[in-house]
């Protein structure tokens, strides 16, 4: 299953600028890496409070990828 649909829509409704939000997909071997570029504003919106927001959507998509492969969540600054 593709996630960045899912990652997408769950980052752009924590930002305040949904239309500065860009993922890239990267891929290491069977892993899949997404990076997450936001505004400076909203890199705090997307990380959360001791990292609670970015590991709630890590939890959510990996109940939709019901174990089928890896990926991983970088936010970049």
């Amino acid at each position: 299953m593709d996630l960045r649909e899912p990652l997408e829509f769950l980052v752009k409704a924590a930002c305040k600028e949904p239309d500065l939000v860009k993922i890239n997909e990267k891929f290491e071997g069977k892993k899949v890496i997404y990076e997450i570029f936001a505004s400076d504003d909203d890199i705090g919106q997307i990380i959360g409070k001791s990292g609670r927001t970015i590991k709630s959507i890590d939890l959510v998509l990996r109940s939709l990828k019901k174990g089928n492969g890896e990926f991983e969540l970088k936010v970049i600054r």
